[in-house]
């Protein structure tokens, strides 16, 4: 067996070539990806390094942390990082290793006044991440040492960017500019939610998060997502006024997200109000509403009265934590007493969704326990999206 001089395994010595390449044949041709992608621990780890260090990923959300100060930790299939907001109002993203011992510095989300201290030997760092104390480093209340660069030893920033209150980073710093990166789908979306009506997004207080555990693969959550197929079966409700027939596909070009659209978007909320709409969403679009899977792991949706964010926490290759983020327009839509009737029952139908849709991710990741499926196949017309999803891991892999 061939090996990385880091003594990872190369991607050809966990999954037969042959078996990755079908993937990239055109739809009526291809199947889907190998078992190995679901249930293998080796694959997994190739997987880390080529889709979750390489790539733009998800983390969080800056409104997780919204105080000066504010910090938490976060591993990254095993990987610790901080997230925190500093002084200058600025959200940071850090290793979570002390630059002496290697210790794991923040345990628990908290607020920091200034400064963020090892409780090993007490290094400790700024919210700028440079190390500003070292004690007894040259002996007993010596606290400091000739030869010794605190600049050098400074704690590791990982590039990062927000977007739609999303903390994306890309820890390899490899990848091309976000705003590059998410050109695409920003043009795409630019004909009826413009970026004045994306600044008013504000996430609700009082029912604007929910999350689910799912027992599988982080990658069954988006590729079931991309598409609307499974509509009529697992979700009745939802398609007896949104129907299969009323959605459409999305491709996004270059191959980084895809999904499918509705014609038919009515939020069917009890109640005289109604939510507020962004101000300068088309007329004649009230009743779009899209459903993006950015890969790798965060799947988006934009209605004309909210936004959400569902983004993937992967635990293992057989444990995901789903972390679902919803926004309103301005704060009287996100957290007045108005709407908040509205808003629970939003966050209600949706949770219920999902959860429909857990139910059947979990089955598929016991189905890929069978020796006997080759990844499946395709309905050229029904999963293009579907396979968009595979074909980007599979590319994107090796």
């Amino acid at each position: 067996m061939k090996h990385k001089l880091n003594g990872q395994k190369n991607i050809y010595d966990v999954i037969n070539k042959k078996k990755l390449n079908i993937v990239n044949k055109p739809i009526q041709k291809a199947h889907g990806l190998p078992n190995e992608c679901y249930n293998n621990e080796e694959y997994t780890k190739i997987e880390r390094k080529k889709l979750f260090e390489n790539k733009w990923v998800v983390v969080g959300v800056a409104s997780s942390i919204p105080k000066l100060g504010d910090a938490k930790p976060f591993d990254l299939l095993g990987i610790p990082l901080i997230l925190l907001r500093n002084r200058k109002n600025k959200i940071k993203v850090y290793h979570n290793v002390c630059s002496h011992r290697g210790y794991k510095i923040l345990q628990k989300k908290c607020n920091l006044k200034n400064v963020l201290r090892c409780p090993y030997h007490s290094w400790s760092y700024n919210l700028e991440g440079k190390l500003i104390a070292t004690p007894h480093l040259g002996g007993m209340n010596k606290h400091t040492l000739k030869d010794f660069d605190k600049s050098s030893n400074k704690l590791k920033e990982v590039r990062s960017c927000i977007w739609l209150d999303l903390i994306i980073i890309n820890i390899s710093n490899n990848e091309i500019p976000f705003n590059e990166y998410i050109k695409p789908l920003k043009d795409r979306w630019s004909k009826f939610w413009l970026e004045k009506d994306q600044k008013l997004i504000k996430h609700s207080k009082d029912s604007g998060y929910f999350q689910l555990k799912a027992k599988c693969n982080w990658k069954f959550a988006i590729e079931n997502y991309c598409e609307s197929y499974h509509l009529p079966w697992v979700h009745p409700k939802l398609n007896s006024y949104s129907k299969i027939s009323d959605h459409y596909h999305i491709h996004g070009l270059p191959n980084r997200f895809s999904g499918q659209g509705t014609v038919v978007y009515n939020p069917r909320l009890k109640g005289k109000n109604k939510l507020p709409c962004f101000p300068n969403w088309p007329k004649n679009k009230t009743n779009i509403a899209e459903y993006i899977s950015l890969f790798p792991n965060v799947m988006l949706a934009i209605h004309k009265d909210h936004y959400y964010a569902f983004w993937l926490e992967p635990i293992n290759h057989e444990l995901t934590i789903e972390h679902m983020e919803i926004y309103y327009v301005g704060n009287e839509g996100a957290n007045s007493k108005k709407f908040k009737t509205l808003r629970k029952q939003n966050l209600k139908l949706w949770h219920k969704v999902q959860l429909e849709d857990v139910n059947i991710i979990e089955g598929m990741q016991k189905g890929r326990s069978s020796p006997v499926y080759n990844g499946g196949n395709f309905s050229p017309v029904m999963d293009n999206a579907t396979h968009q999803f595979h074909k980007w891991v599979s590319r994107n892999l090796v």
